[in-house]
Parts: C-alpha cells; structure tokens; sequence
C-alpha cells in the first residue's frame, strides 16, 4: 500500500485537504490521550455508545462526498473509505468477507493506532471503530440502485481486540436486530 495521500494546504487560511474534505493532522499521542481521558470521565459504555452514533454518521457522510468526488459506488466506496483510514495512521483495515445484500461484512484491523499508543492497556480497546463499519455499509445499502439487492440497516461491533492478545482486530457487520 502507498501512503501517499493527496492533501492540500490553503495557504491563506492554513486547512488542510484531501479528497475536498477539510483535514486535521494531529499527533497518535495526542488524540490517544483526548480519547482516554473523555473515556475516563464518561465511563466506557456511555462513551461508546457516543462515538458510534458520530462514527456512524461520519462514515455516511464520507461516503457520500467521496462516492461523488471520485465517481464510485457500492463496495468500492466502502474499500476506498478503508483504504484512506488506513493511509491516514488509524491501521491497516482490510473486508475479509462482504454482503451488502445481507448486510454482512468481516473487516480485520492490523497494527491498530489505539493498540499501538497503550501497548499495556488490555481489552477492546478499538471500540471507536465499530461505527464507521455500519455507517459504510448502510450507505452502500441506501445507494443500491437495485432495491431488490438492498440490504437491511446494519450494526457493527468490534469482536476481537489485538489488545486482547490477538494477531489482529476483528469487527462484524451484521443486521441490525428488531
């Protein structure tokens, strides 16, 4: 994988760019630090349940303006939304297996930057993630031009942590329960 990304610096008003979508560059340090401590104060499952709402709905977002910035629909959005976070530092994240139709997917996550920051911490610690997974998958599924192959609103979650001792991280997509 290259890991080069198109970025642009405006030099007026100093934004930074890629893909036409306004960037912030800041230290893994940095925003491990800003990510613990807002974990700390709020408590794990409350947390959680906030980054996935905004996760989910940044992930639609990104979607969408990059679908319409390149040209590309269904899956290869999605592949191209993995592509660029694991350009941008998050790890590298490869689809295992993919259904939008059944809304299914196994993503695996390899050298994750919350695992890398707190090589002593133990546990899910990648939970951040599981958000950006249904977002995609749902926008994939909402921009189905075949209704009859759209599949129905999804949830991810994350199944295994490399933090947990594993090789690697795992999140599922699956349907949404009723």
């Amino acid at each position: 994988m290259q890991p080069q990304l198109p970025i642009d610096v405006d030099a007026n008003t100093g934004v930074w760019t890629t893909d036409a979508l306004p960037m912030l560059y800041v230290p893994r340090h940095f925003f491990t630090n800003n990510h613990t401590a807002v974990e700390e104060a709020l408590g794990l499952d409350t947390y959680a349940e906030i980054l996935y709402k905004a996760g989910y709905k940044s992930a639609y977002f990104w979607c969408d303006k990059e679908a319409k910035q390149h040209g590309i629909s269904g899956m290869a959005v999605f592949e191209h939304y993995l592509k660029r976070l694991s350009q941008r530092g998050w790890g590298i994240f490869t689809i295992t297996e993919a259904d939008p139709s059944s809304s299914h997917a196994r993503i695996e996550l390899h050298h994750s930057s919350f695992v890398l920051a707190q090589p002593d911490k133990v546990g899910k610690l990648c939970y951040m993630f599981a958000g950006w997974f249904a977002g995609a998958m749902d926008w994939v599924n909402d921009t189905a031009p075949d209704a009859s192959r759209k599949g129905p609103p999804s949830h991810s979650r994350e199944a295994q942590c490399a933090a947990e001792g594993h090789e690697h991280c795992v999140f599922e997509v699956t349907p949404l329960a009723s």
